[in-house]
């Protein structure tokens, strides 16, 4: 995968990049910023529910758990407030690579556990997650880059495997 890089010179909001991984294999990414801080798995066809089933049975392949999943349609419906698309939210994580972060800096908790989302409709449905290698640059201590590295690597490999590309 190529990734390129330009330095932003507008305001943080900004300066939003994703990368997109299209279902088919051809990787295309949008620059609007310095840094790519989310990624996405695009062009899911499917229903949540097979895309919800492939992400649990990767995490697990991964030692990842699925702490709880946030349906933010029904939520904001219970709310009065109708949400046109599907969107799901999966609080992912590794114990092991938590206990590593947490125990160099206890702040790190604010950025944990991992999220991996599903948006769209049964027509196109989109899967994305913020990178860690983007949320540990915010505590400034470069001994947690390899782990942030490492999760990243295997989130987007959920994400991947989620979208029935391989697994």
């Amino acid at each position: 995968m190529v990734l390129s890089r330009r330095r932003c010179t507008e305001s943080p909001s900004s300066c939003d990049t994703s990368i997109s991984f299209w279902c088919g294999g051809t990787v295309s990414s949008s620059n609007r910023g310095s840094e790519k801080r989310h990624a996405t798995q695009d062009h899911i066809r499917g229903t949540t529910e097979n895309i919800e089933r492939r992400l649990q049975d990767s995490a697990a392949r991964h030692q990842f758990g699925i702490i709880a999943t946030h349906d933010l349609q029904d939520a904001m419906k219970k709310k009065g407030v109708e949400l046109q698309m599907e969107c799901r939210i999966y609080e992912v994580c590794n114990p092991l690579q938590a206990k590593k972060v947490l125990e160099s800096d206890g702040a790190i908790s604010t950025a944990l556990p991992c999220w991996i989302s599903v948006y769209g409709s049964p027509a196109h449905y989109t899967l994305a997650t913020m990178r860690p290698t983007e949320l540990m640059k915010a505590f400034g201590n470069p001994e947690i880059e390899p782990v942030a590295r490492e999760v990243e690597e295997v989130l987007l490999e959920m994400m991947n495997e989620a979208a029935g590309n391989k697994g």
